[in-house]
């Protein structure tokens, strides 16, 4: 019986871990796509950043200045 907690806690914090393990994307990212420039070009509404990406693929992580990527 008490093994049931630690096993219990040890599957939540993989749960949350998988779950957030493909998203970087913060809620000041606001990624619009600039076809006018190009055909992959982004440009966050929030705080102006810029990014070109491969046909197809849209930015996840968030590219402020100053911001410190994990």
């Amino acid at each position: 019986m008490i093994l049931f907690l630690p096993i219990g806690l040890l599957l939540l914090v993989f749960g949350l871990w998988y779950y957030r393990r493909g998203s970087t994307l913060t809620r000041a990212c606001r990624w619009r796509l600039e076809r006018h420039i190009g055909p992959a070009h982004y440009r966050c509404a929030a705080c102006g950043a810029e990014v070109d990406t491969a046909p197809g693929q849209e930015p996840n992580s968030c590219l402020r200045p100053g911001r410190v990527q994990e």
